[in-house]
């Protein structure tokens, strides 16, 4: 699988291991940075990450922010990406079953390195289950339209 990863400044060590990880589970790895620990935008590298898995450059993503939430709000700025932010395998699964997300993103300063790992480990290994779940997908692309409950 083709993995997209980016982070801000705050998560460049635990990027780097994830980024480990994925390659020596077999993955092809496109770190989109930054590469050295200059404070950046979360916002540049979230749009990043989000253009390559828009534009099919990569199958999935992972944003890592301090705390993981700017950059998944970043990356969900994008119609075509479902950006989840997660703290355990549960949610990192249900991310994928429930809400086909192409994006992962975790907080460094909130998840250790190995509940990371086995977070990207749910993401990456959880089918979408599509069926009854697959109309509300679709609307996650559409524009929204607050008349409708």
């Amino acid at each position: 699988m083709r993995i997209a990863i980016a982070s801000d400044h705050a998560a460049i060590a635990l990027k780097a291991t994830l980024a480990e990880w994925l390659r020596a589970a077999g993955h092809e790895v496109d770190d989109l940075g930054p590469h050295d620990g200059a404070s950046v935008d979360y916002p540049d590298y979230g749009y990043k990450l989000a253009d390559a898995v828009a534009s099919d450059a990569a199958d999935r993503g992972v944003a890592l922010c301090g705390s993981g939430i700017g950059i998944s709000i970043a990356v969900n700025r994008n119609p075509k990406v479902r950006c989840a932010l997660v703290s355990e395998p549960l949610s990192a699964a249900l991310a994928r079953e429930h809400n086909d997300a192409n994006v992962v993103a975790m907080g460094a300063r909130l998840t250790g390195e190995a509940m990371a790992i086995a977070c990207l480990e749910a993401f990456l290994t959880t089918p979408f289950a599509g069926g009854r779940h697959q109309h509300r997908v679709d609307k996650l692309g559409s524009p929204v339209n607050s008349t409708k409950a």
